[in-house]
């Protein structure tokens, strides 16, 4: 009886190291431009929504341009993830916070992420100067 428990023990301890250590929201970054699907970029947002509502971590869009740099935050703000902090920070403005409604973030981030910046971010010779970049990351990061 005692070698099957072992067994047992061994093949959790196994299971668990093949377990990747990260964290799931970890991955969920995006530069543009990028190659999504309309499909794939609204399953994209879905799971950062539902990281940003259990997990402590906010979601970061910035955009660079001739104006500046521009970050746009979300963060929830309740334990259902109905409400979010909007954190708006522009090079010449300064930072502006609101609270803004989950469907809103939804709609903000699938149109931005949807939208390409190569227009908008391509220099004189052709070549991109810089990307915007959407990422995951923890709260005390952002």
């Amino acid at each position: 009886m005692s070698s099957e428990h072992e067994q047992q023990q061994s093949r959790l301890s196994s299971e668990q190291a093949e377990q990747p250590s990260e964290e799931p929201w970890t991955d969920l970054e995006l530069t543009l431009p990028h190659g999504r699907s309309p499909t794939g970029i609204v399953s994209f947002v879905e799971c950062v929504l539902v990281e940003l509502t259990h997990e402590d971590v906010g979601a970061e869009f910035v955009s660079t341009s001739v104006a500046g740099v521009k970050r746009t935050q979300f963060i929830a703000v309740d334990d259902i993830g109905q409400r979010f902090k909007k954190r708006y920070f522009d090079e010449r403005l300064g930072w502006h916070e609101t609270t803004v409604s989950r469907e809103a973030v939804r709609e903000e981030l699938v149109n931005r992420l949807s939208r390409s910046s190569l227009g908008s971010d391509v220099g004189q010779h052709g070549v991109v100067d810089d990307q915007d970049k959407f990422k995951v990351m923890p709260v005390r990061e952002l």
